[in-house]
């Protein structure tokens, strides 16, 4: 122990046995980090840590036995002053030496120098290092450009939320009949999962009465062919329900850009078709200055080049809003997720028979459950509650829905 010190041991008065020294006669010597012969009292792994800081021990000042430097002196010693070396006068090369193989190691001593410019302590490189990020592309939060172990933590964070894929994890190798994720079915894959990421997405559900809907429908379906080309399905109803109601609630008919929720200036409604191959989202154009008919003859048309692969890009672009159904598998309720960049989403359930009461007397109803998914970023609870009950009170009232 006297010589990791640098103790003089005939300097030293022992208390123990017949005089000997002992370990706490050594310790109880006056601190002193720098002895008479020079040398610095540290030990190994301060050494080390110093020589990978760039930090002089001599400024150091060691809590050790003995004022013996510790690595933990060594880590809460101010980071060193960047220094650099003087330039060295360039000298002419001759031009058949191969120059370009000194490039790679003068470019590794740049990038190191340019580390040790940032002020980088121990701690915050080790968690570069174990977390495999470059220390260089750390933003500094910490005085004079300092990077902090915080600083690392969330950079990586932020690399791992940019390059998270919806590949949830690398192949078991699993037996079983292997259908790759690509095409269509990729990019529907990317999208949903991009989408729960990015939003935070809430569902409420709404029972609506349909009755007067079936009946007005039915009366369209006598006024007989040649006067009406085409009868507006259920879904033609809801769209052209939805298109009103985004009217009235302009919060609804939104998108997020940048730091700013932008109240969109065209109301696009668009429709989910189902295909043998995935899932198509053709838009109904200003679907709010359609009437009934108009937007019926649309999503007829629409619907129809989604299946026969002729829908064009313009046909799929500017989509606002969506309505997605799947009632006609029976289905009551669900949880659509939204199409980005939309902030919402209606689902449509079945036509089902329900019970209404009239006073004391049961009597039945024809009912179907509107599903809302909307952005909690753009809508709170209340707001998102209040377009759907417009959806539900036109639908209620279809007469207005006509134009």
């Amino acid at each position: 122990m006297a010589a990791e010190q640098g103790i003089d041991l005939a300097s030293v008065t022992g208390t123990g046995p017949g005089g000997r020294i002992t370990t706490d006669d050594l310790a109880n010597i006056p601190a002193t980090s720098t002895p008479q012969t020079g040398r610095i009292l540290s030990s190994p792994n301060a050494r080390r840590v110093a020589a990978e800081q760039g930090i002089d021990l001599a400024s150091v000042t060691g809590t050790g036995p003995g004022g013996r430097i510790t690595s933990e002196d060594v880590l809460a010693a101010p980071a060193p002053v960047p220094h650099t070396e003087p330039a060295q006068p360039e000298t002419t090369t001759d031009p058949a030496e191969p120059v370009p193989q000194i490039d790679e190691p003068a470019a590794q001593t740049a990038v190191a120098e340019a580390t040790q410019d940032r002020l980088v302590p121990f701690a915050a490189r080790m968690a570069a290092e174990r977390l495999g990020v470059n220390i260089n592309d750390v933003r500094a939060s910490g005085p004079d450009g300092r990077v902090s172990r915080t600083d690392v933590y969330n950079h990586a964070r932020l690399q791992e939320t940019k390059t998270k894929s919806f590949i949830s994890s690398q192949s078991t190798g699993v037996p079983g009949e292997r259908i790759p994720l690509k095409g269509m079915r990729g990019i529907i894959a990317e999208r949903m999962y991009t989408s729960l990421q990015e939003m935070a997405q809430l569902t409420l559900t709404m029972d609506v009465d349909m009755d007067r809907v079936i009946e007005l429908r039915n009366q369209l379906k006598d006024i007989g062919s040649e006067e009406a080309d085409i009868v507006p399905g259920y879904t033609d109803f809801v769209i052209a329900a939805v298109a009103q109601a985004l009217r009235q609630h302009p919060e609804a008919n939104s998108q997020i850009d940048g730091n700013d929720v932008v109240l969109l200036e065209q109301i696009n409604v668009g429709m989910a078709v189902a295909v043998p191959d995935g899932l198509l989202v053709p838009v109904v154009q200003e679907t709010d200055k359609l009437d009934l008919k108009e937007i019926a003859e649309e999503t007829s048309r629409l619907a129809a080049a989604a299946r026969e692969k002729k829908l064009t890009l313009s046909e799929m672009e500017g989509g606002t809003f969506s309505v997605t159904a799947l009632g006609m598998f029976g289905v009551d309720a669900f949880t659509p997720v939204i199409n980005p960049p939309n902030s919402g989403i209606l689902g449509v359930g079945r036509i089902r028979d329900d019970v209404a009461w009239e006073g004391d007397l049961p009597v039945r109803v024809k009912r179907m459950t509107i599903s809302l998914t909307w952005d909690h970023r753009v809508l709170d609870g209340a707001p998102a509650a209040e377009f759907a009950a417009t959806i539900k009170k036109l639908l209620e009232q279809p007469l207005r829905l006509l134009g």
